[in-house]
């Protein structure tokens, strides 16, 4: 068995059978903005339809649903946000949970797991989709925010002591390459991203001052050149969305790229051989499933591999999270 609960009888499976239904009451408050709505007020359900454009009646039967969820309060008719609500679901708030907009979109999703498991992949690809859907913000933003804490921890875990030059393939928002700018004074980092979402990453470095030392640039990374003189070149929570000669073909890129002595950087899902644990990974092996057309989560014989045919040495893995792991390499000097 994994670190994942032990299943003990039809209790448990009926429990785990239903969980959407909660989840699903959760993400449609979030995508109307019930809680943003309610905000430190008071309100009948009449009220909160009013705000959110929903039906009277329907509201009602929402809030009192979000009430047993523990997400909202009930005195005397007038709904209120429970004070974890107020923090993590009002838009505003510092401890704002925006990702939980790409979470909505990714349950339309995993509602095709079962065709998806017939056919062994499915025929939405997320860079195409990244590309030309509505829920590009939402993604970037949940991919932003999921970032923040993690990539101060990146930063001072790769140790970036003389790297000038940073490549961050597929960076989104860029939030790993400014963290690395502010942990190293003389760093410039070059974001290399969809143009889609090479705009909003450019409002983002623009927001945060850095604009003179954060490089946006438009392009698949799977096609794009991406140029020579790094010392270092990330892919944070790329691996997962290709297939293995993908990868192979990314790391190669990165080879290339990089200065003798230079470093590449994977933070990523890392699977233990059995394929079972970390159990997040095995579980996001299926997100993989019903969003790309061939991404999946690898072990670290598999990354180590790819590593050393394409001339990595010093191959090496730390832990970085609930599943995820650092794997480095170096070209040679």
């Amino acid at each position: 068995m994994s670190e994942e609960t032990k299943v003990q009888g039809p209790d448990q499976i009926r429990e785990m059978a239903g969980a959407f239904q909660r989840s699903r009451v959760l993400l449609s408050a979030f995508d109307l903005g019930v809680f943003t709505a309610i905000g430190d007020s008071e309100l009948s359900a009449d009220q909160v339809a009013g705000r959110v454009g929903a039906d009277n009646r329907a509201a009602d039967r929402l809030l009192n649903a979000l009430t047993v969820l523990g997400l909202l309060e009930k005195r005397a008719g007038l709904f209120r946000n429970t004070e974890a609500a107020a923090r993590c679901l009002v838009k505003g708030s510092p401890d704002y949970m925006a990702g939980l907009g790409h979470t909505s979109n990714m349950y339309h999703g995993w509602s095709g797991l079962t065709e998806a498991l017939r056919a062994g992949s499915s025929e939405n690809s997320v860079r195409r989709r990244h590309d030309e859907d509505d829920g590009l913000d939402a993604f970037i933003a949940a991919m932003h925010h999921r970032a923040r804490g993690a990539a101060d921890r990146l930063a001072a875990m790769i140790g970036l002591s003389g790297v000038g030059r940073v490549l961050d393939v597929g960076g989104g928002s860029g939030i790993f390459s400014m963290a690395f700018c502010l942990a190293e004074p003389g760093l410039r980092a070059v974001i290399l991203d969809l143009p889609k979402v090479a705009g909003l990453a450019r409002a983002y470095v623009a927001e945060a001052g850095l604009s003179e030392r954060v490089e946006v640039r438009a392009g698949d990374f799977h096609s794009a050149d991406f140029g020579s003189g790094f010392d270092l070149v990330l892919l944070s929570a790329i691996v997962h969305m290709n297939s293995a000669d993908e990868n192979r073909a990314l790391l190669a890129k990165a080879y290339a790229a990089l200065n003798p002595g230079g470093r590449v950087a994977i933070e990523d899902f890392v699977m233990d051989e059995d394929r079972v644990s970390p159990g997040r990974g095995a579980i996001f092996a299926l997100n993989m499933l019903v969003h790309t057309e061939h991404g999946d989560t690898y072990t670290e014989s598999e990354i180590r591999s790819w590593l050393q045919e394409a001339g990595f040495l010093e191959v090496s893995r730390t832990a970085t999270g609930p599943g995820t792991s650092l794997m480095t390499g170096r070209r040679p000097g």
